[in-house]
């Protein structure tokens, strides 16, 4: 991917749903939500604090995240349905 964020974005892959409950029932397209925890594609540098001083990024590349329903903008790059946010919108980092 030639996309890199700016200053405290990320880019984000959801990761898909499950498309069944855990009695065995298949859930339509329709009726699925769309997931709410993705990975880490690309990051940004960093943002800038009160003195101009770079402060990195919490996450990085790879990370699995959890972030908020309404979070992120939706964009296609390269094929792919992503999403990039503000770091400040990520919730937690799965799995650490």
């Amino acid at each position: 991917m030639k996309f890199r964020p700016l200053h405290d974005r990320v880019v984000v892959r959801r990761l898909e749903s499950e498309e069944k409950t855990k009695g065995g029932i298949i859930i339509p397209d329709a009726a699925k939500e769309k997931p709410q925890e993705g990975e880490i594609v690309a990051v940004g540098s960093g943002a800038r604090d009160e003195h101009g001083k770079l402060v990195p990024l919490d996450v990085k590349k790879g990370d699995k995240i959890l972030f908020g329903k309404w979070s992120g903008t939706e964009v296609k790059i390269d094929g792919q349905d992503l999403l990039i946010m503000k770091e400040s919108d990520i919730m937690g980092i799965i799995g650490k």
